[in-house]
């Protein structure tokens, strides 16, 4: 019995620990407070963008995760775990790269945003997808943290961030055209 309760606490620290260790408690706070959301890149699906065969409803004609993507979307799970977030409402592209990465964090139901698309190669309209986006989570209901699923384009235009495979960024709310970028995270940083 004794054991159960010295390694419940030691799993407690350890959490809060992590929290803090990490520099960005503050963000990770905003994140499950509601008053922040975290919109991440697909994990690795090697190459540059997609074949000119691409075709949105068939996988096989798209650039697609690997199996270390795969792993490191599942990463994702104990890391928002440690960070105080075991549900989380996750929206995420059409693209089979970020539903798979979203899927396989496992963390809540994974609804599909087109305004998550990518515009790379001329294949969206990147001015009117950000704002999009932007209504769309300021017009989200108080819930469960808010995880979104997209590609460096999104990103890059939303938070003026350049984010590698499988990192994210914690954007404070309400967003604008300029959001304020409170932490940049990624499972084993």
């Amino acid at each position: 019995m004794i054991s159960r309760v010295v390694f419940a606490a030691l799993v407690l620290l350890s959490s809060l620990h992590a929290s803090a260790s990490d520099g960005n408690a503050e963000a990770w706070q905003a994140l499950q407070d509601g008053r922040a959301v975290l919109i991440l890149r697909h994990a690795l699906a090697p190459g540059t963008g997609d074949p000119g065969n691409f075709d949105l409803n068939d996988c096989s004609t798209q650039r697609n995760l690997n199996e270390t993507g795969r792993e490191q979307a599942r990463a994702w799970k104990p890391f928002l775990a440690e960070h105080g977030i075991e549900e989380a409402r996750v929206f995420t592209s059409q693209w089979c790269r970020c539903r798979d990465t979203a899927t396989e964090m496992d963390v809540g139901e994974v609804t599909e945003w087109p305004s998550l698309n990518s515009f790379f190669q001329g294949r969206g309209d990147g001015a009117t997808q950000t704002r999009q986006t932007i209504a769309l989570v300021n017009e989200l209901a108080a819930g469960l943290p808010v995880v979104m699923v997209s590609h460096q384009v999104n990103i890059t235009r939303l938070a003026g961030v350049y984010p590698s495979s499988n990192e994210g960024v914690i954007l404070a709310l309400p967003l604008s055209e300029d959001p304020t970028v409170l932490a940049r995270v990624a499972p084993g940083r």
